[in-house]
């Protein structure tokens, strides 16, 4: 063996082999980017370097380093001629392309539950202090609940929003949808602290119960829980309230059921 060829086998300098501080050093950068895209993810108006830097902990040299790269890939863009960004629609589309392949990736579950209670349920995702249905699967009840994809509901008086809501803490959750809100019927609840204690009792239970609380004659149990990005999604089963007492109990115990299956297999979809 030459000399060139014993120090070729040494080490991290054999040909083929990855050198790992790169390794290393890439994985740091690329989780640094994320980082930074998080930060910007509930801002409209953009954010400055600096703001950027204190809000992830880098220096602000580094930040600028990384949001350059950032915009040459336009997944974050200028948000103002005083330096100022924001995402960018590349980060967007790709966004959009998750929730799409996440409609399609939950709809078997819910194809899966509806046919188990014969009842409706509805995919909901959270804009701001409202849901938007993003998807449905009609129950075959002969009378049953049906709501239009694209439709928004509050989220004191929904279950699917209530579900959403015991994810926050309280500060957060009065922050999002203030102290006082519309009574729809009687059974609606309009001030705060009456909304905090439904919460709790959410938040044991792991589900949320809409009694009439929306709309008279529908009751509804529903759940929250993640989508591939890590953005809330609401999974609920609306029922006529006249069928909905005597069935509550194996409609929450398999709506948790689901989504349980559900989490499961996106974790073992995305490897997280």
């Amino acid at each position: 063996m030459t000399v060139a060829m014993k120090r070729a086998a040494k080490g991290p300098g054999l040909a083929g082999e990855p050198d790992r501080n790169q390794e290393k050093s890439q994985v740091q950068v690329i989780a640094r980017a994320a980082s930074i895209m998080r930060a910007l993810e509930d801002t409209t108006t953009g954010l400055s370097l600096g703001e950027i830097a204190m809000k992830v902990g880098l220096a602000r040299s580094t930040v600028q380093r990384i949001v350059a790269a950032l915009e040459t890939e336009k997944l974050v863009v200028a948000a103002s001629p005083a330096g100022r960004v924001r995402l960018g629609p590349t980060i967007l589309r790709l966004a959009g392309s998750v929730r799409t392949d996440f409609v399609a990736l939950a709809r078997p579950f819910l194809i899966e539950l509806s046919k188990e209670l014969h009842e409706t349920v509805d995919l909901a995702s959270i804009k701001g202090d409202h849901l938007v249905f993003i998807d449905q699967v009609t129950g075959s009840q002969r009378l049953r609940t049906v709501s239009a994809v694209g439709e928004s509901f509050p989220l004191t008086c929904t279950a699917n929003g209530k579900a959403y809501l015991a994810a926050l803490d309280n500060e957060a959750i009065e922050a999002l949808v203030g102290r006082t809100y519309k009574a729809r019927t009687q059974h609606t609840i309009t001030k705060l602290p009456q909304l905090l204690e439904e919460i709790e009792t959410v938040r044991r239970d792991g589900y949320a119960i809409d009694r009439e609380e929306h709309t008279l004659g529908i009751c509804a149990a529903g759940v929250a829980m993640r989508d591939m990005l890590g953005n809330y999604v609401a999974i609920s089963v609306p029922v006529p309230a006249q069928r909905f007492h005597a069935e509550r109990t194996r409609i929450c115990e398999r709506l948790l059921a689901t989504k349980r299956t559900l989490e499961s297999h996106l974790s073992s979809t995305t490897g997280s």
